[in-house]
């Protein structure tokens, strides 16, 4: 179980809370009030019994024969997932796929902020690839994540340097790391390290496309 607030809620509910809110909120901007499990299940990708399920740990939602106020859950969902105020990110490595993150325009809209950027790249660094923010050298992380009051960093850095740079970050107080980097860290207990591998997914992609030829 997470704690959140006062509500504590399965590590699997919360991974899948982003997608019910990225629903709702599209539900919203295309005019919709109010929904039902079924269509917000369908949108989400998921079960409706599932998805009743994840929200009965927030609390008790929905009028049956009604369905659930589109912008009312959306809010609860927020709050659960901490979103009531921004988060302040920094970008660690600034090669084309950190770049590419720093430019992403979904930052604003979904309680992020994007307020540093780090490389060793002299080439890169002292350079402003995204936002108006320059690129800082990475011997300044510690001060650069205090200075901007950092609260969450994106690691997109070669494997081999990822380690190091991750230890200095939980050092430094930062406790939320999303990492692009193709390792495993190693972090204290009370960090909280969320791990996108590209390859990896791939792989698994690639399993289920040779399962099915193999049925053919």
């Amino acid at each position: 179980m997470i704690e959140t607030g006062e509500l504590a809620v399965p590590a699997a509910t919360v991974a899948r809370l982003p997608y019910y809110l990225r629903a709702l909120r599209d539900l919203q901007a295309a005019g919709v009030r109010v929904t039902s499990s079924t269509e917000l299940a369908d949108v989400s990708g998921v079960g409706s019994a599932q998805l009743r399920k994840d929200l009965s740990y927030l609390g008790s939602f929905g009028t049956r024969g009604v369905g659930y106020d589109v912008a009312s859950l959306s809010a609860v969902i927020a709050g659960a997932l901490g979103l009531g105020s921004t988060h302040r990110l920094a970008i660690i490595g600034l090669g084309n796929l950190g770049q590419a993150l720093a430019n992403y325009s979904g930052y604003t809209k979904r309680g992020f902020e994007v307020v540093a950027l780090l490389d060793v790249a002299s080439a890169v660094v002292g350079t402003r690839p995204s936002r108006g923010l320059v690129v800082e050298h990475l011997d300044d992380l510690e001060k650069v994540l205090e200075r901007e009051a950092v609260t969450m960093v994106v690691l997109a850095t070669p494997g081999p340097a990822a380690q190091a740079i991750a230890e200095r970050v939980v050092a430094a107080g930062v406790r939320e790391i999303l990492s692009f980097a193709p390792v495993a860290l190693q972090l204290p207990d009370d960090a909280v390290v969320r791990s996108v591998d590209v390859a990896g997914e791939l792989q698994i992609l690639a399993f289920h496309a040779a399962a099915r030829a193999a049925t053919r």
